[in-house]
C-alpha cells in the first residue's frame, strides 16, 4: 500500500506441486480485467476467488507474483509464497471376488480419515468396456438417520459398498480370463461447510480367474428341492485350452450317500473346440434336509487322458415337506 497510483499492473497465480507448475491466474481466462489493471489508486484492490481441483498429495505451494509499474515508470514486481499440505481425505480399500458365472464383486471400504465429520453424496463405479454394473445396496429404512444409512462419515468411521459386474454379452469367457481393468471409483462427498470434495481411484485391477482347462456352470439349478425327488439340472462344460478336448461325463455317488445321480450316469460329450461348450441335462435325488452340495461330477479327456473333478460347484436346500417346498417354489 502506497500513496502513489500503480500503473500497469498485472496479478499471476501459479501452483507448485512435486511433479508440475500449474498456472492459475489468468489460467484459460480471456477476460483481462479480472486479474489486471491499467492503474490502481491507492487503497484499490484486485479481488479473484480461484478454483482448483487438487488431484496430488504431499506439499503445494502458492506462487502469487504481482507487477506494475510505478509513477516514475520504473516496472517493479514481487512475490508471495503460500505453503500447505494436501493430505488424504479418504482411505479406500477393495476387494474383487469372481464368481463362477463370470460375475466380479467389488467390495469397497470407505473410510473417513479427515479431522472433521463430511457428508457423503455418492458412490459409484464406473465400469471398463467388458462389464455393466449395478449397485447392491439396500433401500433405506423409514426412520434411519444419516450416520445408519451411510450419509454421515464421522471421524475414521468406515462404510462398505458392494458392487455386482456382469460381463457383456459380447465377450465370451475365453476373452474373460485376459480381462484385468475392473473400472473406477467415484466418490463425492461434501464437508461441515458444504465445500465438495472428490475422488476417483485409478483403473482397479483383479488378478483374472483360473478357471482351469474345463469349466463346468449350472445353467439350471434351483435353490430348493424336496427330499427323496429327482432334481432337474442343465450342466455346461467349456473348453477353456487351446486345443480340441474329447470329453466323457461320469456321475458317481459320493458324499457319503447323500445323494444319488438319477438317468444316464456315464456319457460321451463328444469333440469340443477351443472356446466351445456343449451341455447336457441330468437327475440327482438328494436323501438328506439342509444345505447340500452337489457332488460326484467327474469328466474325462479321453484324447490327452486327463480327469476333471468338479466338487462344491453348486448348492441346494434340501426340505423334507412337501407343503413348505410348494411355499418356497411358488
Amino acid at each position: 500500500v502506497c500513496t502513489m497510483t500503480a500503473l500497469s499492473v498485472v496479478v499471476r497465480a501459479d501452483l507448485q506441486t512435486a511433479t508440475q507448475r500449474i498456472n492459475l491466474v489468468p489460467g484459460s481466462s480471456t477476460d483481462t480485467t479480472s486479474h489486471s489493471r491499467d492503474s490502481l489508486a491507492p487503497g484499490s484492490t484486485i479481488d479473484q476467488v480461484i478454483h482448483h481441483e487438487v488431484k496430488e498429495l504431499g506439499t503445494h505451494i502458492l506462487v502469487c507474483e504481482v507487477t506494475y509499474n510505478s509513477h516514475q515508470s520504473d516496472k517493479m514486481n514481487f512475490r508471495k509464497f503460500f505453503k500447505f499440505q494436501v493430505m488424504k481425505p479418504l482411505d479406500v480399500k477393495t476387494k474383487f471376488y469372481n464368481a463362477e458365472s463370470d460375475e466380479v464383486f467389488l467390495e469397497a471400504q470407505v473410510q473417513n480419515i479427515t479431522q472433521t465429520t463430511i457428508s457423503i453424496d455418492r458412490v459409484t463405479l464406473e465400469p471398463s468396456h467388458t462389464f455393466t454394473v449395478t449397485s447392491l445396496k439396500d433401500e433405506p429404512i423409514a426412520g434411519q438417520g444419516v450416520v445408519a444409512r451411510g450419509l454421515c462419515l464421522q471421524v475414521q468411521d468406515s462404510w462398505q459398498y458392494l458392487f455386482c459386474l456382469r460381463p457383456r454379452p459380447e465377450h465370451n469367457n475365453k476373452n474373460l480370463k485376459l480381462v484385468t481393468n475392473i473400472g473406477k471409483l467415484d466418490i463425492v462427498w461434501r464437508t461441515g461447510l458444504c465445500d465438495r470434495g472428490r475422488l476417483q481411484t485409478s483403473q482397479l485391477q483383479r488378478l483374472p480367474p483360473n478357471t482351469g482347462e474345463v469349466r463346468l456352470t449350472f445353467l439350471h439349478a434351483p435353490s430348493y428341492a424336496l427330499l427323496d425327488t429327482p432334481l432337474p439340472l442343465t450342466l455346461r462344460l467349456e473348453n477353456n485350452c487351446e486345443r480340441t478336448v474329447e470329453l466323457d461325463l461320469s456321475l458317481k455317488r459320493e458324499g457319503g450317500g447323500k445323494l444319488t445321480w438319477g438317468g444316464v450316469v456315464e456319457r460321451g460329450l463328444g469333440l469340443v473346440e477351443p472356446g466351445g461348450s456343449t451341455e447336457v441335462q441330468v437327475e440327482v435325488v438328494l436323501h438328506c434336509t439342509g444345505l447340500q452340495t452337489l457332488q460326484g461330477i467327474h469328466c474325462r479327456d479321453t484324447l490327452l487322458k486327463r480327469s476333471y473333478c468338479f466338487n462344491d460347484q453348486c448348492q441346494v436346500y434340501v426340505v423334507g415337506d412337501k407343503e413348505l417346498y410348494t411355499a418356497l417354489t411358488q
